[in-house]
């Protein structure tokens, strides 16, 4: 089994895991428009994920996605929600970028 997740979590089954796909579905990530019986090809040598859809059939699905709307009011979920980078950036909050002069190494998350 391949366990696909645009999510952060910590521990895992057994198998093959594609963790932090991005962007997320919350902020329209392809991920977000997945059906069941979808075929989603992963290359792990070659570090690939596609799903098997045409432009035009996720362009379509795309465009019947309502907006993520779930977003908190206060605390550390609305901090969270809106300064936290996607993955593919760092998923660090957006307003420490650039702050503690060290870089984010793609190997380091």
């Amino acid at each position: 089994m391949i366990r696909i997740s645009d999510g952060r979590m910590s521990g895992t089954g057994f198998g093959t895991v594609v963790l932090h796909v991005s962007p997320e579905a919350a902020a329209g990530g392809t991920l977000a428009i997945i059906e069941t019986g979808d075929i989603i090809n992963l290359d792990v040598s070659k570090r690939m994920l596609n799903v098997e859809l045409t432009d035009e059939q996720i362009a379509k699905r795309k465009a019947k996605l309502k907006p993520f709307s779930g977003v908190e009011e206060r605390g550390y979920v609305q901090l969270y929600q809106r300064h936290v980078e996607q993955a593919s950036e760092g998923a660090d909050l957006d307003f420490l970028k650039g702050s503690s002069g060290s870089q984010v190494t793609k190997d380091s998350h």
